[in-house]
């Protein structure tokens, strides 16, 4: 049993592995944390293998370092990253020119490597306040209720002390947000986040937002005549500097945070280590601080007042052509924020013309939004996404029943890329659904939320948009998936071995998954998943044959694969996937197999790349890169084929794969074709192995050693 803390843990690792000093980088993949330290001679494998919570070690070559953790990987590895000990850690060695334009390549995730750093940043700016965000839009929501069914005025002006001191309870969220994520935003660019922080809540004290509209000397009014907005501005040393209410504004956090990274870094450039803790944040300070005030801030804000009035322009000459425009523009603007400065050309609206315009066609953008994470809700049902269904339901909730859209969009859609295309699409057919029809007015300031449909009208028009950009936008999400291919096989791979061990049905022992492979764990939690065979006995150790093998080289009989069921008096023969010769698991170079952590089967040195299928059966998975196959058979034996040693960092160079996960085959069945010449030029052991998974439900698996063969001879006989 576990009995150590994760915090415990992140620091027992750290100290195992020679001190936050000795780390050069860390990251993490299924299963595994993956060090690449200083001196790998410092870390002390024996004592991180005697943890609770680890559950093996594999030192590798080049003073890389495995620990295997399991499904709670990305919990410990959070847990180090955020230890105050690490601080010091992820100092890079010296990189050689070759390595230097590999990580400028690999920088370049997507077509635009500027796109997915820009949406990185927006992401990792608000990720870490999606519990608080949930939280706020949760209460506005209950309030919202309250007002629909008649219980309490939740806008009113005059509310009692108690709806007052709810409110705060929300905006306290939502007003600070704009220093929250100047925290964030200076932690993701990797500068003192408190500095960040403290330059944006500067604007934002008591005594700076007191001077607006006040008496103050040296401090001017004038009326917004477009938006019936008053602003004030002070002149301060002689210089004129509009003041606003940065009050729930991110645009200028994210704005001022960019170039504060510039100024901080350039002054840890020019002042002496010995003396950085002073002077650096003061002059970051004494320099943003004004150029906030008087220049970023505004900036903002502007851009806010000149959208709204180009939005009443369009409004009055392209009607139609607004309704569209609106959903298709908010998408963008709530992300910076700017689309606050449009709820005051809203009430202006309600007030001067007795209805407003805009809300109708933002109406659309909200439920198109929504409809999105409804979809993402649906894939994590079906997908068994624990953590993301959780996201998922409190994002709708605050969206269906608060109209609140910001839980859906920092916690779920601007995390991943491929969501906004499809969102944007449903926010295009509700658009142009509610131009055709007309337009919808509504003479209340209201969230657009199921609550609140009764205040537009036409009533009617208003429901049919908003629905098909809510239903469109699921559609699309649900059936496109808002992960990529390569990201649904791994969370897949993760949620099947972290639901097999919390079920105390691992088909393979804990130190199975120390390969340097997460398709391995997929391959057999798919397996285990689908067949319900899995008895979680332990594995035979290190260089032992699995439980019933008679030993290695006894002769291979010469009846060809059939894929009749196993018996105990007759075997199921798997013959060989690769011609060449037959090894024992014990003689690879891979520890994992060697031990029969992945049960007993035989390894082939091929003499060519042809790769057939062992024996009849259906493909459970198929590595994407195309090194390894998971078959299992109409009786329930689950056999995995693995091209090579770790070949899964090949990343598909060299593999021509023939067939698709969930395809039926049979013995002889060509799988893939593979450049062993590439393999071994890549500097990867070409060895082909071939296991059975569930060995431990076996009567028997006979490995037959010592031959050479082509493929489709007999090199496994199991029983069960």
């Amino acid at each position: 049993m576990n009995t150590s803390t994760p915090e415990a843990l992140a620091e027992k690792i750290l100290r195992g592995v020679g001190g936050p000093e000795n780390i050069e980088s860390l990251t993490h993949c299924a299963t595994r944390l993956r060090f690449q330290l200083h001196d790998g001679e410092k870390a002390d494998q024996a004592a991180l293998d005697a943890l609770d919570g680890v559950m093996g070690t594999v030192p590798q070559s080049g003073d890389r370092f495995q620990i295997v953790i399991g499904g709670a990987v990305a919990g410990v590895y959070s847990d180090i990253m955020n230890s105050p000990s690490m601080s010091g850690a992820g100092t890079p060695r010296p990189q050689s020119d070759a390595e230097v334009k590999a990580e400028i390549r690999a920088k370049g995730r997507g077509r635009f490597a500027w796109l997915d750093n820009f949406f990185e940043y927006l992401s990792d700016s608000f990720r870490p306040l999606l519990g608080v965000l949930l939280g706020a839009s949760l209460i506005i929501a209950i309030a919202s209720m309250l007002d629909a069914f008649g219980i309490v005025d939740f806008r009113s002006a005059d509310k009692s002390a108690t709806w007052v001191f709810v409110d705060s309870m929300w905006r306290s969220v939502l007003y600070f947000l704009p220093i929250m994520v100047a925290y964030n935003a200076a932690k993701k660019l990797k500068i003192d986040p408190w500095v960040g922080a403290t330059v944006m809540a500067a604007v934002m004290t008591p005594n700076f937002t007191g001077m607006i509209g006040s008496k103050t000397p040296g401090v001017t009014t004038t009326t917004n005549t477009t938006l019936g907005t008053s602003e004030s501005v002070a002149h301060v040393f002689g210089l004129p500097m509009q003041l606003n209410d940065y009050g729930g504004q991110v645009f200028v956090p994210l704005l001022m945070v960019a170039l504060l990274a510039l100024v901080y870094k350039g002054l840890k450039r020019i002042f002496p280590e010995n003396v950085q803790m002073v002077f650096v944040p003061f002059f970051s300070m004494l320099i943003m601080i004004p150029l906030t005030a008087f220049l970023i801030g505004p900036m903002g804000v502007w851009a806010g007042n000149g959208l709204g009035t180009g939005l009443s322009w369009l409004n009055g000459h392209a009607p139609i052509v607004f309704a569209i425009v609106i959903p298709m523009l908010y998408p963008f603007l709530v992300p910076l924020g700017l689309h606050w400065p449009l709820n005051a050309l809203m009430l202006v609206n309600i007030n001067t013309l007795g209805y407003d315009f805009i809300q109708g066609p933002m109406g659309t953008w909200n439920f198109a939004c929504f409809g999105a994470t409804a979809g993402v809700l649906l894939l994590s049902i079906r997908h068994r996404e624990k953590d993301m269904r959780q996201t998922a339901t409190g994002a709708l909730a605050a969206g269906l029943l608060g109209g609140i859209s910001e839980p859906s969009l920092y916690g779920i859609h601007l995390r991943f890329k491929r969501i906004y295309p499809r969102m944007l699409v449903g926010c295009l057919v509700g658009g142009v659904i509610i131009g055709l029809l007309g337009g919808v007015n509504t003479k209340a300031f209201a969230f657009t939320s199921l609550l609140t449909i009764p205040v537009f009208e036409p009533m009617i028009k208003y429901i049919i948009s908003i629905s098909a950009a809510f239903f469109t936008s699921m559609a699309l999400v649900y059936f496109a998936d808002y992960r990529t291919k390569e990201e649904r096989a791994q969370v897949n791979a993760e949620r099947d071995t972290a639901e097999a061990a919390a079920g105390g049905k691992a088909f393979v022992p804990a130190q199975a998954v120390a390969a340097d492979d997460r398709e391995l764990v997929a391959v057999g939690a798919a397996a285990a998943g689908a067949a319900g065979t899995a008895t979680g006995a332990e594995a035979p150790s290190a260089g032992t044959p699995a439980a019933g093998t008679p030993g290695t080289g006894t002769p291979a009989t010469s009846t060809p694969a059939t894929g009749t069921p196993a018996t105990a008096g007759k075997g199921l023969e798997l013959t060989a996937p690769v011609a060449g010769q037959v090894v024992g698991l014990g003689e690879v170079e891979d520890p994992v197999f060697a031990s029969r952590a992945l049960g007993e089967g035989v390894g082939i040195e091929p003499s060519d790349g042809h790769v057939v299928a062992p024996v009849d059966g259906e493909l459970i998975t198929v590595a994407d890169t195309g090194h390894a196959f998971g078959i299992r058979t109409a009786n329930g034996v689950e056999v995995l084929i693995h091209v090579g040693i770790d070949t899964v960092k090949m990343q598909g160079k060299g593999f021509d794969v023939r067939v698709a996960a969930g395809q039926k085959i049979s013995a002889g069945d060509l799988l893939a074709e593979v450049d062993l010449a590439a393999v071994r030029a890549a500097g990867h052991p070409a060895v082909t192995l071939m296991t059975v998974l569930n060995t431990a439900d076996m009567t028997s698996v006979e490995p037959h050693v010592g031959q050479d063969v082509t493929a489709g001879t007999p090199v496994v006989t199991v029983r069960r």
